[in-house]
């Protein structure tokens, strides 16, 4: 008795498909991981440097080393998810390389997020089992995302609005203080 899923396959590989949810679980674990990087970064950064002595700019460049190192693990990693995500609608992997293209990779990944894949066996094998964690994940995502941009919107719009204001107070000053 044949299965039409496949049941297990690595998600770090190229090979395969990847569902809705488990690219975005996929994503969503990357993304956290990245934040995680990012606080232990926010904390032990400042506490072995110290700009007055210059001590520990050893670890600050190796520090910094680690993270082009990681930066590029997660391109690597995003081309692999989407690689997969293009092989469940039945298309090449070439097609990830369209991520490349600034503004146009937001409307890629949302293709990527909400495109249906094929049902069935295609030219990339069997679809792929979305695991329990994978769902979970992609789920928190889908809720955390928009409500991300609604924060960002409600402290930048008004932070660009006292921009403005002071900009044109100053411009204002300057134009006055000329005339005098």
């Amino acid at each position: 008795m044949s299965s039409s899923f496949q049941a297990n396959d690595s998600g770090l590989s190229a090979n395969g498909r990847f569902g809705r949810l488990s690219y975005l679980g996929w994503n969503m674990l990357l993304g956290l991981s990245l934040v995680l990087v990012g606080i232990i970064a926010a904390i032990l950064i400042p506490s072995f440097y110290s700009p007055s002595t210059g001590t520990g700019a050893l670890f600050f460049y190796i520090f910094a080393g680690f993270f082009i190192i990681l930066y590029i693990a997660v391109i690597y990693y995003s081309f692999i998810f989407s690689i997969r995500r293009l092989h469940d609608r039945n298309q090449t992997g070439w097609l990830s390389l369209l991520m490349l293209i600034p503004l146009f990779n937001l409307f890629f990944f949302i293709y990527l997020s909400c495109a249906k894949g094929d049902d069935n066996s295609n030219n990339y094998g069997s679809p792929r089992i979305t695991k329990g964690w994978e769902k979970v994940l992609a789920w928190i995502y889908i809720i955390l995302f928009p409500v991300s941009i609604l924060i960002l919107a409600a402290t930048a719009i008004p932070a660009y609005q006292s921009y403005i204001q002071k900009s044109q107070q100053l411009q204002f000053e300057q134009q006055h203080s000329y005339t005098e």
